[in-house]
């Protein structure tokens, strides 16, 4: 563990130490959010977004190649280095699938995010959405998230997911489908709550200690390591991005952190869990496609506005109050989680 902790702490202080060179960076390079008119997924002007973050036009995005740069960059030096030096490691799957499996899940969304902000950020607007448009973007997420679940499936054998006080349930080859379900849902549910400065980020941090925890007690060296680095990476992150935020962590970090929380969930077995530890994404996530089905079919509103933490900002709630509160509730759902993951 103290190993482990010795990482977290030296992913913390690259990312500090490089953090305020990439904000400038991502100024010179005007990758930066623009003030522009957003339109919702049936291109309806979103203009309760608008009013409450214009203001935020200006600040650099891509925080979150930052975060994926510092936990890729140190895992590949460290732990061959640990390897070499004999440092005992111990592993739940064959070390090389379950890297390549957490490290394809991380990059091919990130690249994914990336891609979409670069349109969004400079101006290609060709499409009906700022960069991709959604049914796009749906199947690239698609297409990796099942190829990633394959992996699971094939490589490792992975096929089953834990129920709190029943035990486990195998799925066989309808793992796949369902881990890309997992894994699409959780991408998109973490972009969707990156709307408030320190938001997605905090949240993420305490599902990530919850994790960490659950990691830790089976001995999977390999997901403990990787866990620790992106905490590491992402405390650095998160001081310059609570309000007023310095820097956003864009559709870059949104879909990659988000993305491999659920693949860390399914390589532990323990997606139910993960759908408690990462419960305030989900009621994000949730809020958001009631209201999308409502118009479609419906043509009205459930809520005034949508996802939750709009609706908060909606009623009077002041940012700052939303994302600490945030907080607080992920704290408790990540200690609920990793209780009824041990049971």
């Amino acid at each position: 563990m103290h190993l482990v902790l010795g990482l977290l702490i030296f992913s913390f202080c690259v990312t500090s130490a490089f953090i305020v060179p990439f904000i400038d960076m991502l100024y010179r390079l005007r990758f930066q959010r623009q003030k522009q008119k957003t339109t919702d997924a049936f291109g309806d002007r979103a203009t309760i977004f608008d009013t409450y973050h214009a203001h935020k036009a200006g600040v650099p995005v891509g925080g979150g190649i930052l975060i994926i740069l510092v936990t890729s960059l140190i895992y590949a030096l460290v732990y061959p280095a640990m390897r070499g030096l004999g440092i005992t490691t111990t592993n739940v799957y064959p070390l090389i699938p379950e890297l390549v499996i957490l490290f394809f899940s991380f990059w091919s969304f990130g690249l994914i995010g990336l891609y979409d902000d670069i349109k969004k950020f400079f101006g290609f607007k060709e499409s009906k959405f700022f960069g991709l448009r959604m049914r796009h973007k749906l199947m690239l997420q698609l297409g990796s998230a099942l190829i990633t679940g394959s992996m699971m499936y094939f490589w490792l054998g992975i096929n089953f997911l834990h129920l709190p006080f029943l035990g486990q349930v195998y799925l066989g080859p309808a793992f796949i489908a369902y881990a890309a379900f997992v894994i699409v849902s959780f991408a998109n549910a973490v972009n969707i709550t990156d709307g408030l400065d320190g938001l997605a980020g905090g949240v993420l941090l305490f599902c990530l200690f919850g994790l960490w925890v659950l990691s830790s007690s089976i001995l999977d060296t390999t997901l403990s390591i990787f866990i620790a680095l992106i905490i590491g990476s992402l405390i650095a992150f998160l001081y310059f991005n609570i309000y007023p935020a310095r820097i956003f962590m864009g559709d870059v970090g949104a879909l990659a952190l988000g993305a491999v929380l659920a693949v860390m969930g399914l390589l532990l077995g323990k997606t139910i869990a993960l759908v408690i530890i990462g419960g305030i994404f989900v009621a994000e996530i949730a809020s958001s496609l009631i209201q999308l089905t409502s118009k479609r079919f419906r043509h009205k509103k459930v809520f005034p506005a949508a996802p939750f933490h709009l609706l908060l900002q909606y009623i009077g709630w002041e940012e700052p109050k939303i994302v600490m509160r945030a907080w607080m509730t992920g704290i408790i759902l990540t200690a609920i989680g990793v209780w009824l993951a041990m049971i």
